[in-house]
């Protein structure tokens, strides 16, 4: 027998309690959800350019190039999966959807197979699609609007993130590395992770209706529909209308994009493999931003364009921050002293230091934000944004610090890459956690899973742009590739030295939090209508 309709879509009783820290109980599940789910990217992506250039013996760039591609597909693909669950999915079904294809995915690229490995890759890049953006709408959704708690529960739900993110790359670093375990340790790693994800489904589901009653069922148009009651025909016919514009609205939209990035990108037939990721970011980039402004009005269309402007200097963060997985993490290997004694540190080990970090430090944001809180001295999202590209680039001083050492031909001390990853972490808890919260407040509701996706869109661009840089990595000892001209030469030429490479990303990270800065009044004045 089914259950009658609530007549308004309110967050459950259940949910209001205040045992986890003074949070409701389905944060713990949602975090530690995600935790697995973060165990097996996290853990793959630790050794994924390692495997690439140590096991296949591809080139620094051509190995950055695939990486690249990857992580930014894997951030574009929640765009289409949180629209497909706000218009018919709904978030929880599309959460153990997505789960299952990671999970397949992670386990073809258990086998040595080129075939499989591809495969492996394209079925991550799916899955991910269907359940990154809901698991974090669904954390929104346990919060009710105005509900204070929002962004220190956000930052506790970025420590089940991190704490995935330790496990899963101390796991698969452990087997991904050859010394101890030869070629066939890659693909072990490879498979932890897929069991990794498959605990965390089997989790979900076994508390989702104890602890998330009523939160992620059914899509956004049915969730309207009861809070009318279901009565009047003419409501019925209206959504149907409203859809029908969205659509036409996504499809222009699209069209338009796809279009800008063919002529831009240069793009001629017959096209290359390398050509469909740029079409692919125009195509979506297109229908977001069709459907998210058209589709608006008002206050609610201001708050979009809010969303956008944070979401370019969101990209300027990450492009420089995800060299963690590539270039520093190439560092690690190449160019840093990784024994303590007679033990050996895994390069990808050294990515743990910014995963323990947020472990460690996120409790303490958490508590910042709602003690300024209380005295209402709080700085608004934007102001923590530019306290978080700030740190960035002191980050990367280290880097340029540690650069110029392993120029003079010595293996560094870990301690360079440790002190970028803190301040990279305090960087981070600035600007991300806050920002899911953001989004989750600023985004109108019938585009919530969309607009959360266009967050994950930014981490796309900023993936692909990161590969792009990490292609420049110094690698002593390989071949010298062809002399660019343009922008990629003077990007060429700054990267003969480590100490020069890491200075671009001091001058990205010092360069986006200035701008940021005197754009913080604009934001604020566009986001008036709500508390952000």
């Amino acid at each position: 027998m089914t259950a009658p309709a609530a007549p308004a879509p309110q967050t459950p009783s259940a949910l209001d309690d205040t045992a986890l820290f003074g949070h409701p109980r389905g944060l713990a599940l949602l975090s530690t959800t995600e935790m697995w789910e973060r165990f097996s990217y996290y853990g793959m992506r630790a050794i994924l350019i390692l495997f690439l250039t140590e096991s296949l013996h591809w080139s620094t760039k051509d190995a950055a190039k695939l990486y690249g591609n990857y992580t930014a597909l894997v951030y574009l693909t929640p765009l289409i999966g949180g629209y497909l669950a706000d218009r018919w999915i709904g978030t929880r079904r599309s959460l153990v959807i997505g789960g299952l294809i990671i999970a397949a995915g992670h386990f073809c690229l258990a086998f040595s197979s080129m075939k499989m490995f591809y495969l492996g890759l394209g079925l991550v890049i799916i899955g991910t699609g269907f359940f990154k953006p809901n698991v974090s709408t669904m954390v929104g959704q346990i919060y009710k609007p105005g509900d204070e708690r929002r962004d220190a529960g956000f930052t506790l739900f970025y420590i089940g993130i991190n704490v995935g993110a330790v496990f899963g790359q101390t796991v698969c670093g452990y087997f991904g590395d050859p010394v101890r375990w030869g070629e066939g340790g890659w693909h072990i790693g490879f498979a932890a992770a897929g069991v990794g994800m498959i605990a965390g489904l089997i989790l979900y589901l076994w508390g989702r209706d104890t602890y998330l009653p009523g939160i992620g069922l059914g899509t956004a148009a049915l969730r309207a529909k009861a809070a009318l009651g279901g009565v009047a025909a003419s409501a019925s016919d209206a959504a149907k209308s409203a859809d029908r514009s969205t659509l036409a609205h996504g499809v222009g939209g699209a069209v338009v994009g796809g279009a800008l990035a063919w002529l831009l990108g240069g793009i001629s037939l017959p096209m290359q493999l390398d050509d469909l990721v740029p079409l692919a970011f125009g195509t979506i980039i297109g229908a977001s931003v069709a459907i998210s402004v058209l589709g608006t009005h008002g206050e609610e269309r201001k708050r979009v364009f809010a969303l956008f402007i944070v979401a370019f200097f969101v990209t300027a963060f990450w492009a420089s921050y995800e060299q963690a997985g590539s270039s520093m993490n190439l560092f690690a290997a190449r160019n840093t002293d990784l024994m303590v004694g007679s033990f050996r540190i895994a390069p990808a080990w050294m990515q743990n230091v910014n995963a323990a970090s947020i472990v460690i430090f996120a409790p303490v944001f958490a508590w910042l934000w709602v003690s300024l809180s209380k005295r209402g001295k709080e700085p608004s999202t934007p102001l923590k944004m530019v306290i978080g590209l700030t740190l960035l680039g002191f980050g990367f001083l280290f880097m340029v610090a540690g650069g110029r050492r392993a120029d003079t031909g010595v293996l560094v001390s870990p301690l360079w890459l440790t002190g970028a990853y803190i301040l990279h972490t305090w960087g981070e808890l600035c600007l991300s956690p806050v920002g899911l919260s953001y989004v989750t407040k600023v985004a109108p509701v019938r585009f919530a899973s969309l607009l959360m996706g266009v967050w994950f869109l930014a981490n796309a661009a900023a993936n692909k742009v990161a590969g792009w840089f990490a292609g420049y990595t110094p690698s002593p000892g390989e071949a010298p590739s062809a002399i660019e001209t343009g922008f990629g030469g003077y990007i060429q030429h700054l990267s003969a030295t480590n100490g020069g490479f890491w200075m671009i990303f001091v001058v990205i990270g010092f360069g986006a939090a200035g701008l940021m800065l005197l754009c913080v009044p604009l934001l604020n004045r566009l986001t008036a209508s709500v508390k952000a």
